[in-house]
């Protein structure tokens, strides 16, 4: 195969995400190109010529390491170890669970994610990787992505989109037998759309995206998945239709029969009605019966804690797009539209994509024990009569993949301390033991390595923000700040809706000029995030803080980075003394 075909297999999978001696041998090539593709393999391979790849390997004595990484990678996929799902996930390896999500968060170079929903579904799919739980997830692939952002001068976000070129991203076109695509359609009153399907390798979990970008529809069908979140509610409902119905029929074009649904957000919730539909054909029962059978496998989890944050359809935006699947259901447009109504018989309530989940799902759950009883006093009266308490959505608090987030420096440090193995059981408390052997100045050391990484990191990200300012700029206004080592640093890095309430911190001058300039311990705070498009009250939750950071007072003490990715909340988490996430409270000064 060569080296330069190992390199391309190694980059072709997604695990080199969480392998960090994978990363560290392209990097260790040319390490000013790693950085301007965006730490993406497959487009570093095909930007770097041959001969100078070739050079640089010998130059560098990287063909052991390239070799190790290949044959690693291939005992991860043949599972020379037995892994959890073999011994308890045994009977979905012919019947897989299917994860729905609008967005996957799986590293930088594609951006088919906005925050921590998207985080929360790529953190998922690698943990069911690591995990060996026979699992595949079904997204949509959004050509341009969630938005560029840049601040202008006055600290206002402006958005830019760019295409993908999608020959440079870890992606291979779905082929059928006969070696062309495999394409599935859904229907709308007034278009029949074409999707074609792309797949991302993810350690041992498949990933199909699904793509209306398709010669044979018309222009407007074809730009429906062109964006993450944008557009009006008549361009969400057709995403949703291609995500729920046309993801469901897509895994069955490609002979894959899932025995659960999870639907990760009320984006998907098609999919029930989809999986009735196939219900009834199969066997020839009624609506309502194929709804139970439908019901009993699906799984549903709800994020959103405010009513405003789910997805509500007026009739007949409802019947434009989910009208020829009512017809096959062979129900009225009032028993559609009950399912997704609090109060089914409420003809102006619209239809809510939320409701239509945790009503038909077996089992629903919130993300965290606090959005438990969140959600559950928010959707008591789909339950009337019964007590907040005994309202049927349970919670399980969100964790994150440990080996995508820790740094390798406290990975190396856990490995001396923990052995080699402690990745493989975290869940055991015995894993831990080793911890307390850790010495303070050894820990206290790493961590300042990687928070001088952080600074750094910051610091070149704040030049290149300013060059973007520099035309606009005002003479003696004041240009990139410098952060400390020695100076606690916080983080806080979210989406910029009001409800996520970024600005605690910021909402009292005084105290936080007490807590940023204190002569004996002072702190400087990072932010970073996006504000959606039309969210006009979160740009003005960046642009106060923005001004905030051009404060003389607080110059190095406040800073905002622009154009959140995964990236960037990655050196966040790892570097900063404090992450802060939604406090409850304002931040107290000790």
């Amino acid at each position: 195969m060569g080296l330069a075909g190992e390199l391309r297999e190694l980059a072709s999978n997604l695990l080199w995400i969480w392998h960090p001696d994978t990363i560290s041998v392209v990097r260790d090539i040319d390490p000013a190109l790693w950085r301007k593709v965006n730490h993406n393999p497959v487009a570093f391979l095909h930007r770097i010529p041959r001969n100078q790849l070739e050079e640089r390997a010998s130059e560098l004595a990287l063909e052991p390491r390239i070799s190790f990484a290949f044959h690693r990678l291939h005992e991860y996929l043949n599972r020379e170890r037995r892994a959890w799902g073999d011994i308890y996930a045994g009977p979905l390896r012919s019947k897989p669970v299917a994860y729905f999500c609008a967005e996957f968060g799986l590293h930088e170079s594609i951006p088919i994610y906005s925050g921590g929903l998207g985080t929360l579904s790529g953190d998922m799919l690698k943990s069911a990787s690591d995990l060996g739980i026979p699992l595949v997830g079904v997204g949509l692939f959004y050509a341009q992505g969630y938005f560029n952002q840049r601040l202008d001068a006055a600290g206002w976000q402006q958005e830019s989109y760019s295409e993908a070129e999608i020959e440079y991203l870890p992606l291979e076109l779905v082929l059928g037998p006969a070696g062309k695509p495999i394409l599935v359609y859904v229907e709308t009153r007034t278009s029949r759309i074409a999707i074609r399907l792309w797949k991302a390798r993810v350690g041992r979990v498949d990933l199909f995206l699904l793509d209306s970008d398709v010669e044979q529809n018309s222009a407007a069908d074809r730009g429906l998945t062109g964006r993450l979140y944008g557009g009006d509610s008549k361009l969400r409902i057709s995403q949703e239709l291609i995500l729920g119905v046309g993801g469901l029929r897509a895994l069955q074009a490609m002979g894959i029969t899932p025995s659960v649904l999870h639907l990760n957000e009320g984006h998907s919730a098609f999919a029930i009605l989809e999986q009735a539909r196939n219900e009834m054909n199969s066997d020839g029962i009624s609506f309502q019966d194929a709804v139970r059978r439908a019901s009993l496998q699906t799984v549903f989890t709800t994020h959103t804690p405010i009513p405003a944050g789910h997805d509500r359809f007026d009739t007949s935006l409802m019947e434009h797009a989910i009208g020829p699947l009512r017809d096959q259901l062979g129900i009225s447009q009032d028993s559609l539209m009950a399912l997704g109504r609090v109060n089914g018989a409420d003809s102006n309530e619209p239809f809510c994509m939320t409701v239509l989940g945790l009503r038909v799902a077996s089992r629903s759950n919130a993300v965290s024990s606090l959005h438990g009883h969140v959600t559950r006093k928010m959707w008591n009266t789909l339950w009337p009569g019964r007590a907040e308490t005994d309202v049927p959505i349970d919670h399980i608090t969100n964790g994150v993949h440990i080996s995508s987030w820790l740094a390798p420096p406290m990975a190396q440090l856990y490995d001396r301390y923990l052995g080699p193995n402690w990745r493989d059981a975290t869940c055991l408390p015995q894993t831990w033991l080793g911890i307390d052997s850790v010495e303070d100045a050894e820990l206290w050391e790493v961590h300042q390595t990687i928070k001088t990484r952080l600074i750094s990191y910051v610091q070149r990200q704040m030049i290149v923000q300013e060059g973007f300012r520099a035309k606009d700029k005002s003479p003696g206004e004041p240009t990139a700040c410098h952060l400390a080592p020695s100076v606690l640093t916080i983080g806080f890095a979210r989406r910029f809706a009001t409800y996520k309430r970024s600005d605690l911190l910021i909402s009292d001058p005084a105290r936080l000029e007490r807590l940023l300039l204190n002569p004996t311990m002072p702190v400087q705070v990072v932010f970073a995030g996006k504000a959606h498009p039309k969210d006009d009250a979160g740009k003005q939750l960046i642009q106060r803080i923005f001004k905030m950071s051009r404060d003389r007072r607080f110059l190095g003490r406040v800073v905002f980075v622009e154009d959140y990715d995964i990236n960037v909340a990655r050196h966040l988490v790892q570097g900063v003394d404090v992450w802060v996430n939604a406090p409850r409270k304002p931040l107290e000064a000790s």
